[in-house]
């Protein structure tokens, strides 16, 4: 058995990394969408810059300490080079700066300030790019790894920042559901808004099942110990049942035809979008809990398939 030096705050960390900057990424991009600017839109733009800071900080505080000397990861800003190391750091640290205040900037529900709004969109411009950086640093970082023949794939950057960008869309959809304006005169608004919210979802999600079918074909096609290594999650595999139950289909599967089955009849005859809040929660909470399930096995296949045989 191989011995997991990388466990849960590893895990936490990336998935609470990948959530954060995804759901800053997600707000910044509604807000410097252009068009009319509902009530509803300002509550999925305000809820996604302010949750978005605050798992980043936790996975952050969790990474740190993980390493037992946590003040020894200063010694990360005293160089900058292109290592994945180094510039991850550096847009780490960025990133938390600006979404913290751009979170900041939503403090205020309304923009009473005339500079308010303005600051706003400036910092989506900056948080946007970042977060998207974030977000492919963790996969860059573990697909970096010739020794790890689960983690060495140039594939697996591609689905770290899918699963962010709907990790952090089903949590905004999820603070949308319980917190958000419900009154008649938003209805509409609304309605439209969570109509872009839940195809935007169906899209990522539609991606993910792409890039894990180009994932598995890729290691299937390598002769060797990345095909050797795939094996954990395929039938039969220690993690099988994990991947295909919990990532597959609760947490791409479900939530995927559930979107669908809402969004089709407006996109394809022009009906109003329709949904309720159960279905809103149920679909938000299979996302994040498959984005979760994801992790966990990346990190641990990744070790206990071993490293390469030189």
């Amino acid at each position: 058995m191989h011995e997991l030096n990388w466990g849960l705050p590893v895990i936490l960390y990336l998935f609470l990394a990948g959530l954060g900057a995804g759901a800053v990424t997600v707000s910044g991009s509604v807000l410097l969408r252009k068009g009319g600017f509902h009530d509803s839109r300002m509550d999925i733009a305000r809820y996604g810059a302010l949750i978005g800071p605050i798992p980043v900080m936790l996975g952050t505080f969790l990474i740190v300490f993980e390493l037992g000397q946590p003040f020894r990861a200063l010694n990360l800003f005293k160089m900058l080079n292109l290592s994945p190391m180094s510039i991850g750091t550096w847009a780490l640290a960025l990133f938390i700066i600006l979404s913290g205040l751009y979170a900041i900037c939503f403090i205020p529900r309304q923009a009473t300030w005339p500079w308010l709004g303005k600051a706003r969109r400036v910092l989506a411009w900056l948080c946007v790019p970042l977060g998207i950086s974030v977000a492919i640093y963790t996969g860059v970082l573990l697909g970096a790894m010739p020794a790890r023949p689960f983690w060495n794939s140039p594939i697996l950057a591609g689905l770290f920042v899918l699963s962010a960008l709907s990790t952090g869309t089903a949590a905004i959809m999820l603070m949308v559901a319980l917190f958000g304006e419900k009154s008649a005169e938003h209805r509409e608004g609304r309605e439209n808004d969570q109509y872009l919210l839940v195809s935007s979802d169906a899209l990522l999600l539609g991606g993910e099942m792409l890039v894990i079918f180009l994932f598995l074909m890729f290691a299937h096609l390598t002769i060797g110990d990345v095909r050797h290594a795939v094996e954990v999650i395929l039938p039969g595999g220690s993690l099988a049942s994990l991947f295909w139950w919990g990532v597959v289909l609760i947490g791409i599967l479900f939530p995927f035809v559930m979107e669908l089955f809402q969004v089709v009849p407006k996109l394809l005859y022009g009906r109003t979008f329709r949904s309720s809040l159960v279905l809103e929660v149920a679909v938000a909470l299979s996302v994040l809990a498959g984005g979760f399930a994801l992790r966990y096995i990346i990190v641990v296949a990744g070790q206990v398939t071993g490293p390469t045989t030189l």
